[in-house]
Protein backbone atom coordinates (compact mmCIF):
# COMPACT_ATOMS: atom_id res chain seq x y z
CA UNK A 1 0.00 0.00 0.00
CA UNK A 2 1.28 3.37 -1.08
CA UNK A 3 0.80 7.07 0.57
CA UNK A 4 0.24 9.94 -1.20
CA UNK A 5 1.37 13.50 -0.05
CA UNK A 6 -0.53 17.06 -1.00
CA UNK A 7 0.70 19.92 -0.75
CA UNK A 8 -2.21 21.86 -1.15
CA UNK A 9 -2.09 25.39 -2.66
CA UNK A 10 -4.65 28.37 -3.71
CA UNK A 11 -3.82 27.59 -7.50
CA UNK A 12 -2.02 24.11 -7.27
CA UNK A 13 -2.13 20.86 -5.80
CA UNK A 14 1.90 18.95 -5.86
CA UNK A 15 1.64 15.48 -5.52
CA UNK A 16 3.76 13.19 -4.66
CA UNK A 17 3.65 9.20 -4.00
CA UNK A 18 5.99 6.56 -1.84
CA UNK A 19 7.09 3.93 -3.45
CA UNK A 20 5.84 0.57 -2.41
CA UNK A 21 8.15 0.12 0.29
CA UNK A 22 7.18 3.04 2.04
CA UNK A 23 10.96 4.07 1.86
CA UNK A 24 10.54 7.24 -0.47
CA UNK A 25 9.07 10.31 -1.62
CA UNK A 26 8.50 10.55 -5.44
CA UNK A 27 7.10 13.04 -6.97
CA UNK A 28 4.06 12.78 -9.66
CA UNK A 29 2.57 15.59 -10.80
CA UNK A 30 1.37 19.43 -9.98
CA UNK A 31 -2.60 19.94 -9.92
CA UNK A 32 -3.57 23.22 -11.51
CA UNK A 33 -7.03 24.79 -11.53
CA UNK A 34 -8.11 28.53 -12.42
CA UNK A 35 -10.40 29.25 -9.18
CA UNK A 36 -8.92 28.50 -5.61
CA UNK A 37 -12.64 27.41 -4.74
CA UNK A 38 -13.33 24.97 -7.86
CA UNK A 39 -11.82 22.11 -6.20
CA UNK A 40 -13.93 19.27 -8.05
CA UNK A 41 -12.02 18.10 -10.99
CA UNK A 42 -9.03 18.54 -8.54
CA UNK A 43 -10.35 16.14 -6.31
CA UNK A 44 -11.28 13.64 -8.83
CA UNK A 45 -7.83 13.40 -10.43
CA UNK A 46 -6.52 12.93 -6.69
CA UNK A 47 -8.88 10.10 -6.30
CA UNK A 48 -7.78 9.08 -9.95
CA UNK A 49 -4.31 8.68 -8.35
CA UNK A 50 -4.94 7.07 -5.66
CA UNK A 51 -6.77 4.29 -7.44
CA UNK A 52 -4.49 4.11 -9.68
CA UNK A 53 -1.65 3.31 -7.08
CA UNK A 54 -3.39 1.35 -4.18
CA UNK A 55 -3.43 4.56 -1.66
CA UNK A 56 -4.46 3.56 1.60
CA UNK A 57 -3.53 6.67 3.77
CA UNK A 58 -3.25 10.58 2.66
CA UNK A 59 -0.49 12.66 3.91
CA UNK A 60 -1.56 16.65 3.91
CA UNK A 61 0.49 19.81 4.19
CA UNK A 62 -0.61 21.97 7.00
CA UNK A 63 0.74 25.26 6.32
CA UNK A 64 1.01 26.83 9.90
CA UNK A 65 2.59 30.14 10.34
CA UNK A 66 5.92 30.26 12.03
CA UNK A 67 4.41 31.53 15.41
CA UNK A 68 2.22 28.37 15.24
CA UNK A 69 -0.30 30.22 14.47
CA UNK A 70 -3.36 28.77 12.38
CA UNK A 71 -4.28 31.48 9.33
CA UNK A 72 -6.46 31.37 6.47
CA UNK A 73 -4.36 29.40 4.31
CA UNK A 74 -4.33 26.58 6.98
CA UNK A 75 -8.29 26.67 7.63
CA UNK A 76 -8.84 26.41 3.77
CA UNK A 77 -6.23 23.40 3.93
CA UNK A 78 -8.40 21.95 7.09
CA UNK A 79 -11.92 22.07 4.89
CA UNK A 80 -10.07 20.56 1.64
CA UNK A 81 -8.63 17.51 4.42
CA UNK A 82 -12.62 17.40 5.18
CA UNK A 83 -13.37 16.94 1.59
CA UNK A 84 -10.82 14.52 0.98
CA UNK A 85 -11.78 12.41 3.66
CA UNK A 86 -15.52 12.38 2.73
CA UNK A 87 -14.54 11.51 -0.77
CA UNK A 88 -11.98 8.88 -0.74
CA UNK A 89 -13.06 7.02 3.07
CA UNK A 90 -9.13 7.24 3.81
CA UNK A 91 -7.23 9.08 6.77
CA UNK A 92 -5.47 12.10 6.15
CA UNK A 93 -3.12 13.06 8.54
CA UNK A 94 -1.97 16.78 8.90
CA UNK A 95 2.00 17.40 8.41
CA UNK A 96 3.82 20.44 9.73
CA UNK A 97 4.50 22.05 6.34
CA UNK A 98 6.61 25.15 7.05
CA UNK A 99 9.45 25.90 5.14
CA UNK A 100 9.12 23.38 2.59
CA UNK A 101 8.27 25.82 -0.03
CA UNK A 102 12.06 27.57 0.58
CA UNK A 103 13.54 24.09 1.05
CA UNK A 104 12.20 23.38 -2.40
CA UNK A 105 13.04 26.04 -4.00
CA UNK A 106 16.80 25.21 -2.94
CA UNK A 107 16.51 21.66 -4.21
CA UNK A 108 15.37 23.35 -7.58
CA UNK A 109 17.81 25.89 -7.39
CA UNK A 110 20.79 23.80 -6.56
CA UNK A 111 19.53 21.17 -9.38
CA UNK A 112 20.11 23.91 -12.14
CA UNK A 113 16.52 24.23 -12.73
CA UNK A 114 15.82 27.55 -14.63
CA UNK A 115 13.75 30.00 -12.76
CA UNK A 116 10.69 30.02 -15.19
CA UNK A 117 10.52 26.33 -15.18
CA UNK A 118 10.83 25.99 -11.18
CA UNK A 119 6.85 26.95 -11.09
CA UNK A 120 6.37 23.54 -12.67
CA UNK A 121 7.79 21.46 -10.07
CA UNK A 122 7.82 22.97 -7.19
CA UNK A 123 4.71 22.36 -5.27
CA UNK A 124 5.83 18.51 -6.37
CA UNK A 125 8.89 19.09 -4.91
CA UNK A 126 7.54 20.26 -1.83
CA UNK A 127 4.84 17.39 -1.90
CA UNK A 128 7.98 15.22 -1.80
CA UNK A 129 9.04 17.13 1.13
CA UNK A 130 5.71 16.83 2.98
CA UNK A 131 5.49 13.05 2.05
CA UNK A 132 8.90 12.22 2.99
CA UNK A 133 8.96 13.90 6.56
CA UNK A 134 5.82 11.99 7.53
CA UNK A 135 7.33 8.46 6.75
CA UNK A 136 10.75 9.01 7.99
CA UNK A 137 8.92 9.93 11.09
CA UNK A 138 7.15 6.52 10.92
CA UNK A 139 8.64 3.64 13.09
CA UNK A 140 10.47 0.93 11.02
CA UNK A 141 10.14 -2.50 11.23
Amino acid sequence: MRIIGLDFGSKTVGVALSDLLGLTAQPVETIFRKNESKLRKTCARIESIIAENDVSKIVLGFPKHMNDDIGERAKKTLEFKEMLQRRTGLEVVMWDERLTTVEAEETLIESGIRREDRKKYIDQIAAVLILQGYMDSLPRK
